[in-house]
C-alpha cells in the first residue's frame, strides 16, 4: 500500500476510528501539509508529510499498542484536556492510547486502551454482538420477576433493549447483587433498564469484554494484553 484515505490513516495512526476520524474532517480540525484536510484526501506513506489535529502533529504509524484499565469511579472517558476528571490526564504520554468504548463516570471496571482505530471501530460498531460482563449493586433485594423481565429485554422510552444473560449472586433472599451479560452498547442501558423496573443502580463494575478479563487487576491500574488475548479479540472481529 503506498498510500490511504486521510480517515484510515487517522484511524491507523491511533488518533480515533475512521468514523470519529471523519467527524474530526467534517469539523474542520484537520489539515494536511498546513491545508485544510477534505475526505478525499490521501496521505501518501513514501512521502513526509504534516498531519495536523486541533494543531498538534500526529506522528507517523505506531506500533499497535492493547491494554486494559481498572477505571475507577469518578473518571470520565471523554478525553478533555480541560477536565481535571478526564481519562486524559491518566493515560501515559506515549504510547497515545484512546478507549475503545466506554464507561459512565459513575461506573468502574474494565476499559481496554489502544491505539488501534480499525480493532476499536469494530469492536463498538451495532452489528457486532460483543459480549460484556458486569456485577450490579442495586437499592433493594432482586426478586425473580425483575430478573426475568431484564433477560427478556426493556423498554425505556423508545429503546427496547436486546435479550440478556442475567443471574443473581446468590440465591439469598436479601440478595440485591446480580451478574448480567449485554451485546448492547447504549448509553447508561443498565441503569435505565433497571430504573425502569423501579431500582436503582448503587454499583457497577464491567468484569468482563469478550475473553479479556478484570481478574485482581488492581483499580487504577493497567496492564498489557495478552498473545491469548488480543488474539481472541482479533478474531472476534473478523
Amino acid at each position: 500500500m503506498t498510500s490511504m484515505r486521510l480517515s484510515h490513516y487517522l484511524a491507523v495512526c491511533g488518533v480515533a476510528s475512521r468514523r470519529q476520524a471523519a467527524r474530526l474532517i467534517d469539523s474542520g480540525r484537520v489539515s494536511v501539509n498546513h491545508q485544510l484536510a477534505q475526505h478525499s484526501d490521501r496521505v501518501k506513506l513514501s512521502e513526509a508529510v504534516t498531519v495536523l489535529v486541533d494543531g498538534q502533529p500526529i506522528l507517523p504509524v505506531q506500533p499497535k499498542q492493547y491494554f486494559i484499565y481498572h477505571k475507577p469511579v469518578g473518571i470520565d472517558c471523554r478525553l478533555l484536556a480541560d477536565d481535571p476528571h478526564s481519562l486524559l490526564h491518566v493515560l501515559p504520554e506515549s504510547p497515545r492510547l484512546y478507549p475503545a468504548g466506554r464507561l459512565d463516570k459513575d461506573s468502574r471496571g474494565l476499559l481496554l486502551l489502544t491505539n488501534d482505530g480499525q480493532l476499536t471501530q469494530a469492536l463498538m460498531h451495532p452489528d457486532f454482538y460483543h459480549p460484556k460482563t458486569y456485577v450490579v449493586q442495586v437499592n433493594k433485594p432482586i426478586k425473580p420477576e425483575f430478573l426475568l423481565m431484564m433477560a427478556q429485554g426493556v423498554q425505556y422510552g423508545d429503546v427496547h433493549t436486546r435479550p440478556c444473560d442475567i443471574r443473581a449472586l446468590s440465591p439469598a433472599a436479601d440478595e440485591d447483587r446480580f451478574n448480567i451479560v449485554l451485546t448492547q452498547g447504549l448509553n447508561r442501558q443498565i441503569r435505565r433498564m433497571c430504573q425502569a423496573l423501579g431500582y436503582k443502580v448503587v454499583d457497577l463494575i464491567r468484569t468482563q469484554l469478550l475473553d479479556v478479563c478484570l481478574d485482581d487487576l488492581a483499580e487504577k491500574t493497567m496492564r498489557p494484553l495478552t498473545a491469548a488475548e488480543l488474539l481472541s479479540l482479533q478474531r472476534s472481529v473478523n
